[in-house]
């Protein structure tokens, strides 16, 4: 666990543009299985959560079509809520920073860190984009 003052503003930067934070699981799991469509961020202190992916997320965010829902995790800090989410993302092992996207309930697109980890933030929020128009 990480102290709270540190990752207040990893926090922040998803929840200024409209992630709902989830912190326990059956939050996670009432969300995630919802109907529609749910991206879900795995947020986490490391610098390509900082450099890339928080920064793909808040693009992707902005796209003119985008998921019903747009929620974080944060890996580190709400142990049960990010286990709940990893456990829908199986098969994937997990992952942090990770990015999905689910549809009814069930996981139709995922970023994993290796797929995050030394690309331009554009690039993969060019990724979650498309995956945006497909699914959303």
């Amino acid at each position: 666990m990480y102290p709270e003052y540190l990752v207040a503003p990893m926090r922040e930067e998803l929840t200024r543009v409209g992630f709902e934070e989830l912190k326990d699981a059956d939050a996670v799991n009432t969300t995630i299985k919802s109907e529609g469509t749910v991206f879900v961020m795995v947020n986490s202190v490391c610098g390509c959560a900082a450099a890339n992916a928080r920064p793909a997320a808040r693009m992707a965010a902005a796209n003119a079509k985008h998921p019903d829902k747009m929620v974080t995790v944060f890996a580190g800090m709400e142990k049960e809520a990010v286990d709940a989410a990893r456990n829908l993302m199986l098969p994937y092992p997990p992952s942090s920073p990770s990015m999905a996207l689910f549809k009814d309930g069930k996981l139709v697109h995922i970023i994993e860190r290796h797929q995050i980890e030394g690309r331009p933030a554009q690039m993969i929020a060019d990724n979650l984009i498309d995956a945006f128009e497909q699914y959303c």
